[in-house]
């Protein structure tokens, strides 16, 4: 078993020791014990650290990150919730590809006026319905 201290790990995960001692105090991370005044991991909290940021980029809140994360290094992944994600995030491209299509029909668009082109109103519409949707 290897063992990393906390700057050491800071520096290999990019992460702030700051917020690894929250990730600690939240449960999320554990430390072995201290080399002087420095907190001491095991090396594989690095492999954890990776899933929490893949957690977050995928928009999960710390607390679901947390409840997927067991001891010694691993994590138990609630496909479930992954799939309700993945779906969420299907919805969220096609909601931005509607935004580029109308962005780029507009920055392109040849009519003198935007009100006055069929194309530009349609994708005006397509955005104010997809708006309406996400506020219910």
């Amino acid at each position: 078993m290897r063992t990393i201290d906390i700057a050491q790990l800071a520096k290999k995960s990019g992460i702030p020791a700051s917020t690894l001692r929250y990730y600690e105090e939240k449960n999320m991370i554990r430390s072995i014990g201290r080399n002087g005044l420095k907190r001491v991991y095991d090396e594989y909290v690095l492999e954890q650290l990776q899933f929490i940021a893949l957690g977050q980029r995928a928009g999960f809140s710390l607390q679901d990150i947390q409840s997927m994360l067991v001891t010694k290094g691993g994590f138990e992944v609630n496909r479930d919730m992954l799939s309700q994600r993945a779906e969420g995030i299907a919805r969220e491209v096609k909601q931005l590809k509607a935004i580029q299509r109308c962005l780029e029909h507009a920055a392109k668009c040849t009519a003198e006026r935007h009100s006055e082109c069929p194309k530009f109103q349609r994708l005006l519409s397509v955005a104010a319905k997809d708006a309406a949707r996400k506020r219910k």
